[in-house]
């Protein structure tokens, strides 16, 4: 708590704020490339997974009540992996841009 007060009287200057913000973005890059290694075919693997569960679903529907409602729940499964793995590979195309224009923030 006392830092947070000496902070509040001697705010850093903003050499000294631009400074830190490499130091503030580095572990958070560092984790987020951590994630993306695993994220990509985890969510590659969830969503083919599910993708077979609701075609099996789809397969074995008896009623048109019943067919309409597996086809339906497939077609916005595929829609949601989709938009999951896009977002997902364009903010890791995204990142070393973010990256950059952080660090040139800071100089």
């Amino acid at each position: 708590m006392l830092n947070y007060f000496q902070f509040l009287a001697n705010p850093p200057t903003t050499t000294a704020a631009a400074a830190d913000l490499g130091a503030v973005t580095a572990p958070i890059i560092s984790l987020l490339n951590s994630i993306f290694g695993i994220a990509i075919p985890l969510v590659g693997a969830i969503g083919a997974i599910f993708c077979i569960f609701l075609g099996l679903k789809l397969a074995k529907a008896d009623e048109q009540q019943e067919r309409e409602k597996a086809k339906s729940a497939l077609k916005n499964a595929i829609i949601g992996f989709v938009l999951i793995f896009v977002l997902v590979v364009a903010l890791r195309i995204g990142l070393p841009i973010m990256e950059t224009w952080a660090n040139s923030q800071s100089t």
